[in-house]
């Protein structure tokens, strides 16, 4: 064993005992990945039994301690702690790890009841979840703490390994967390030299302690192994005034006799016959299974006790607040309920210029401005495009290392940590984040994106600059396939609003979806108002609606964002030949959402249809069908003003018209009633 001398014997029994909760699991699962549950045991249980404020029977606590996986592929470490800690999981949970419906997902996903602060499976991203969290912290306590009210005063601690650190996703996060000062976040290394395909000095070799000195955090290195040093170690760094990485050199597999510092701990099990020598090694009875000793259990039944009267003491504290400061008490709980005023909508369409010709990225911004004073949890920033995205808030100060009130955070150019980021801060449970960049590099955001939809978590994008009228950015710059992409992906509302009054709309949107990430596709170039009264645009929030309507209607266009328009010129200039309704779609996802009735009132079937949006064509025929008619553009753009690139590739009224016009005249057509139709009658 590679314990140090001088440790307590419960130390090694729960740490051991974690270690085949763990083993045990993947072994009956034959599935999963025993290395980093094996060699991170004894820091884990460090965490969980000695130096985490946390309440599994009041998991919500505001004031807890949170603890991230970042390397989601050893989640039966987690598991096994927070069975041990008490949170609502039995020994049948741990047992069917990795199966149908179990509480024990191969990688944890979000569930802050169940002690799953966030899910981790892109390697990294955890560790940007981590610093989205300790920035809510800190922005909770420098605005509501009081003279011997210390509501908010907890740390965020990390588990990374060697994968972790390796993704660029790393580099920025963690550089932004050290010019923030973020001193409550302390992050846990397990460092081990060992990834998937062998040692990893075949792929990285940097020195990683100077690399986050060089970030402003404070390093230590100990044996991950040594009671003592891992203990001593975390103490110090609760006392930093920078964030603190500890690079703890642990053993993957630990105790395993024949795998232990090899690859082969890390992604399978390790096998019956080697999983009882392992026991073996460590002193536990090979025989049995899933097995918890009784002073084990004695010992976390007190931390249990202990760690509810800390929740007591803090609860006693904010009702002492509560007398003292109601106001604040208010705003508070104002914040955690995601508050949000039911004329919302009325209040911004007079607040904001309704006639005057906008893009609706400024629309947005103005949009913006009284949303952050009427919705107190709305926070966020860009990545360094404020000016051209439009979502700074006015005169409501810079979140930095100087000043955590401030409401605008700046997250440089780092476009993925800035999207993982406010996954963490939608986690934390007390804000809602935004983020903001053009339209083009939402690709660097995807991946981020995708595990907010996934975990069903609320976030705001703003990706201004939405289509090839970025102009003479050229085509690295303008969006062709970005608005498909975010459409396809399971849970994430797009909306492309058409106008001022739609671009306010689109916001009371985006507050309203409470159970995933909404993306604002917004433009650069200037748009004029679609319907005479703006109070219509209300309707947004059924994703489609009519915006110009004829009576047994030849056809109708359908189009989102700035080709509303085109859309009406065509029909006003065709109106002598064709009735044609004209639809504004600023969202599929939440037009799909509307009953079966309200979608056919709209989109009836055995009407011509026709699609236009400066974007790829793949989204549409979905709505128009293979016989209808898609104007948009399956390649990339050039650079040059945006008028010429509206004339060269297609965009203008007399083109979307000329090209209706030809459609139109076609003899073939559906007049068949669909089974849509049908069944909607």
């Amino acid at each position: 064993m590679a314990y140090s001398k001088k440790y307590n014997k419960i130390d090694a029994l729960a740490s051991n005992t974690i270690r085949f909760l763990a083993v045990d699991g993947i072994e009956k699962a034959k599935s999963g990945h025993p290395g980093l549950p094996m060699g991170m045991a004894d820091v884990a249980f460090t965490l969980f039994g000695k130096i985490m404020n946390y309440d599994s029977k009041h998991p919500l606590w505001k004031n807890r301690d949170r603890f991230v996986l970042s390397g989601g592929h050893g989640s039966m470490l987690l598991y096994s702690c927070l069975f041990l800690a008490g949170y609502n999981y039995k020994m049948t949970d741990l047992k069917s790890f990795r199966q149908w419906g179990s509480k024990c997902a191969g990688h944890p996903e979000f569930d802050p009841e169940l002690g799953i602060e966030t899910t981790t499976g892109p390697l990294g991203q955890g560790i940007a979840n981590a610093v989205g969290m300790a920035m809510s912290e800190k922005k909770l306590a420098a605005t509501f703490n009081k003279k011997g009210f210390k509501l908010f005063d907890h740390k965020v601690y990390v588990m990374c390994g060697d994968g972790d650190l390796m993704e660029g996703i790393s580099h920025e996060a963690c550089s932004l967390a050290g010019t923030l000062k973020l001193d409550n976040i302390i992050m846990i290394y397990d460092d081990n030299d060992i990834s998937i395909e062998g040692n990893t000095d075949i792929a990285f070799t940097e020195d990683v302690k100077g690399r986050f000195i060089s970030y402003g955090w404070d390093v230590q290195n100990i044996d991950g192994h040594n009671y003592e040093e891992i203990e001593k170690a975390i103490k110090k760094a609760q006392k930093n005034k920078v964030p603190s990485l500890i690079i703890a050199k642990t053993k993957i597999g630990f105790g395993a006799p024949n795998k232990e510092g090899t690859a082969k701990a890390h992604g399978e099990p390790l096998g019956a016959d080697e999983a009882a020598a392992a026991k073996k090694n460590l002193g536990f009875d090979p025989k049995k299974s899933f097995f918890v000793p009784d002073e084990v259990k004695a010992f976390f039944d007190k931390v249990k006790i202990a760690n509810t009267e800390k929740y007591k003491a803090w609860d006693k504290l904010y009702k002492d607040y509560k007398k003292a400061y109601p106001k604040e008490a208010k705003e508070i709980e104002a914040l955690y309920n995601k508050e949000i005023p039911q004329d919302l909508f009325k209040q911004l369409i007079k607040g904001v210029d309704q006639e005057k010709p906008m893009a609706t990225r400024a629309s947005s911004g103005a949009a913006l401005q009284i949303v952050s004073k009427l919705v107190p949890s709305l926070f966020g920033g860009s990545a360094d495009l404020a000016p051209s995205n439009k979502s700074d808030v006015k005169g409501a100060g810079d979140f930095s290392a100087n000043d955590y009130t401030g409401k605008n955070l700046h997250f440089g150019v780092r476009e993925l940590a800035m999207s993982a980021i406010c996954n963490g801060i939608a986690a934390y449970g007390a804000f809602i984040p935004y983020d903001a960049t053009f339209m083009v590099f939402s690709d660097y955001m995807k991946p981020a994106l995708r595990v907010a939809a996934l975990e069903g978590i609320q976030r705001i994008s703003i990706l201004t600059h939405d289509s090839i009228f970025v102009g003479e950015d050229g085509p690295t710059h303008e969006p062709i396939e970005q608005l498909a992409a975010l459409r396809i992906v399971p849970n994430i509302t797009l909306i492309r609003p058409a106008d001022t009054a739609e671009a306010c709309a689109a916001w009371v949107a985006a507050l309203q979806n409470t159970s995933g990430p909404t993306c604002l596709a917004l433009t650069r170039q200037n748009l004029t108002a679609i319907n005479s009264k703006p109070e219509k645009a209300i309707e947004l929030l059924k994703g489609a609606y009519v915006v110009k309507d004829v009576k047994d209607p030849d056809a109708i266009m359908i189009a989102s964002g700035s080709e509303v328009a085109l859309c009406l010129a065509a029909a006003d200039a065709l109106k002598r030949q064709y009735k044609l309704r004209v639809v504004s779609m600023p969202s599929m996802e939440l037009f799909e959402k509307q009953p079966e009735e309200y979608k056919q009132s709209i989109l009836p079937c055995g009407v011509k249809k026709i699609a236009v949006e400066a974007g790829t064509t793949f989204s549409w025929y979905k709505y128009v069908g293979k016989k209808g008619l898609v104007i948009g553009i399956d390649h990339f753009g050039a650079s040059a003003p945006y008028s010429v690139l509206a004339k060269e590739f297609g965009f203008t009224a007399e083109n979307v018209t000329a090209k209706t016009k030809e459609f139109l005249a076609k003899k073939e057509c559906c007049k068949t009633k669909c089974a849509k139709a049908k069944k909607a009658k």
